[in-house]
């Protein structure tokens, strides 16, 4: 899955400090320690999540959202805000997209914990859909990974009361991981994770025309006991055929890839590939040229640095580019608009940070003709 002469045979000795860089542009969307008038008193206390980083263009505009809440992580309480901007650079004050977890606000006693007596929100993503933007967002008991009444909700942006309004359930027992894309069947696709994925494994939902909640479910493995993948993504192959790539909880230290050929309803065993990961989540994206781009954090001991990957044919990545590290760095989501990409991503799960990366300067750098060896 990744090639190139910079490459050592051992894809772990990689120098990841050494990778070449990418002229950027940089911002902080949000962060907890930062005071505005949506900041509780008692969060402030407590300390404050910003995780689960999505990005959307729509109507003219930027859209950012994120899970926020108390302490770290998805504690009792946590909902998901929203921010917009007119150029991905300059950012409006953040608001709330979700309502408060039921019985779960800054009175409750159990807020700020993990404990199944309280609910969280967690951010899910933007979906482009019939010409609405809708907001994704699960809801579950807030003690671990998952609670039992876990269900995946959507949120409809109304134009008039420029509010966020409760559109519906999608689909019970779900936490996706990105929104949902396109087939060429017309169908919509998005990964699936039940709250006992720990066993069932990573499931592929394909439907979502006829109404929001009309879905197939369709297991990759069919349970956990051959890989503990969590956190999919996926893009579609020049042919139409499906890869999709996993993060491997079992911490090889790589990521693993399935393909599918029947639009998500069977999928190949996952393999494991030579690209390296730090067990951490993974974005990627089919360019409107028709080449791939993955965001990712490579280092398999640490969360530093985050990287752009880029690849002619959505199989073999050749480039490998440095974006930003020194520090923790995680949950990246990259779209494209006009010439650049712009990278969302989260500082040390306490901050909302957005990149500008300008395509022809990505293009520009050259990968080193030798093995880059720590």
């Amino acid at each position: 899955m990744l090639s190139g002469p910079w490459l050592p045979d051992d894809s772990h000795q990689l120098d990841f400090a050494s990778l070449p860089r990418v002229p950027s542009e940089h911002v902080i969307i949000n962060d907890v320690h930062a005071k505005d008038s949506s900041t509780d008193a008692l969060d402030k206390k407590i300390g404050g999540v910003n995780q689960h980083n999505y990005l959307a263009h729509h109507d003219g505009q930027f859209w950012a959202m994120w899970s926020d809440g108390p302490g770290i992580e998805d504690r009792v309480g946590q909902r998901v805000k929203y921010a917009t901007s007119p150029d991905g650079l300059k950012w409006n004050t953040p608001q709330f997209l979700t309502p408060i977890p039921p019985n779960s606000g800054p009175d409750s006693p159990h807020y700020g914990t993990r404990t199944d007596k309280g609910m969280r929100w967690i951010s899910r993503g933007f979906w482009k859909r019939d010409g609405d933007l809708l907001a994704l967002a699960s809801l579950d008991e807030a003690a671990g990974f998952f609670g039992p009444s876990l269900e995946l909700r959507t949120f409809r942006f109304d134009k008039g009361s420029r509010e966020w309004r409760d559109a519906g359930l999608v689909f019970n027992n779900t936490i996706n991981n990105f929104p949902p894309l396109k087939l060429r069947t017309g169908d919509w696709m998005m990964s699936r994770r039940m709250f006992d994925y720990k066993n069932s494994g990573v499931h592929f939902l394909v439907g979502g025309v006829k109404a929001l909640s009309d879905w197939q479910s369709f297991p990759v493995l069919g349970s956990a006991s051959e890989l503990n993948a969590e956190e999919p993504d996926w893009w579609i192959l020049p042919d139409q055929t499906l890869a999709a790539v996993f993060r491997d909880n079992r911490r090889s230290g790589f990521l693993y890839r399935a393909f599918s050929k029947d639009d998500g309803r069977t999928w190949s065993t996952p393999q494991k590939t030579n690209f390296p990961d730090a067990t951490s989540k993974i974005s990627g994206l089919r360019l409107r040229d028709g080449r791939y781009v993955l965001i990712s954090n490579p280092n398999p001991k640490k969360r530093d640095p985050l990287t752009l990957s880029i690849s002619d044919d959505g199989l073999f990545f050749t480039k490998m580019l440095y974006l930003v590290g020194g520090r923790h760095i995680d949950y990246p989501h990259v779209i494209e608009h006009g010439d650049s990409l712009f990278i969302a991503f989260a500082g040390g799960k306490q901050s909302v940070e957005l990149l500008k990366v300008k395509l022809g300067d990505a293009d520009t750098v050259k990968m080193p003709a030798k093995p880059l060896v720590k």
